[in-house]
């Protein structure tokens, strides 16, 4: 392991990472798969609007399920804000289309099924696991990769980071973002 990296443990969550994301940063770009299997850049969003990246544990679940709810809700006060949306999980892309249309989510959903995002962001994650839930009438089983904790990024459109949150109230966090958006 080359000297600029750490790795830290916090509770069975371990992280690789050159650095952690902080205010001040730039973020690097980049991709992932979102809820409907197809690939999603960040230079598609970033230089033209704020990006707000949020990190949750789990698709479906209480917490989760509460947080993606009130970004749906302040959809059109971010939109006003000049922001784009994006929920991280591990979450395969499959589970996520289902979180999606179960909670009529009208935003993008990224799957981070080997932790590679959270890395990049220096967020803690640990192992994965699968839940099963019912849609439409239909049992349905979601699987993660990795469950990594529950953190928030604004991206300005310059590409910095201007807020990054760690320790997220799951029902106030898109409150918190619009508050910090009508700043920028």
């Amino acid at each position: 392991m080359k000297r600029t990296l750490a790795y830290f443990t916090l509770i069975g969550l371990s992280v690789l990472t050159a650095k952690a994301l902080n205010v001040g940063d730039k973020a690097s770009a980049f991709s992932s798969l979102d809820d409907q299997g197809k690939q999603w850049k960040s230079g598609d969003v970033v230089g033209s609007k704020h990006l707000v990246v949020y990190f949750y544990p789990a698709a479906m679940t209480g917490g989760c399920t509460k947080q993606a709810c009130a970004f749906r809700d302040d959809k059109s006060k971010l939109t006003q804000l000049n922001a784009v949306v994006v929920g991280v999980s591990g979450d395969n892309p499959e589970g996520l289309a289902h979180f999606k249309k179960a909670e009529n989510l009208n935003f993008t959903l990224l799957s981070d099924e080997k932790g590679d995002l959270a890395k990049k962001f220096g967020v803690p994650f640990g192992k994965g696991g699968a839940i099963e839930r019912v849609v439409d009438g239909k049992k349905v089983t979601l699987s993660r990769g990795v469950t990594s904790k529950r953190w928030t990024f604004v991206i300005s459109k310059d590409g910095k980071v201007v807020y990054k949150n760690d320790k997220v109230n799951a029902a106030k966090d898109s409150h918190a973002v619009c508050l910090v958006l009508a700043k920028l």
